[in-house]
């Protein structure tokens, strides 16, 4: 079973690609510094390494 992660937004997609906002609105994450729990499965971790220059990732 996949573990469960903790992901924050700490940078703001204002300025970034359009796939990069699509992404982050698929993930949950709409506002910065709002924890969001979501399970590490390999689609979940494919879509965060995408944007993993906006995001704060933290194992529960």
């Amino acid at each position: 079973m996949a573990k469960p992660i903790q992901v924050k937004l700490v940078r703001s997609p204002i300025g970034r690609p359009e796939k990069h906002r699509k992404i982050l609105q698929a993930l949950g994450l709409t506002r910065l510094h709002r924890p969001v729990s979501l399970y590490g499965s390999p689609q979940v971790l494919g879509a965060l390494k995408k944007v993993i220059h906006l995001v704060k990732i933290e194992e529960q």
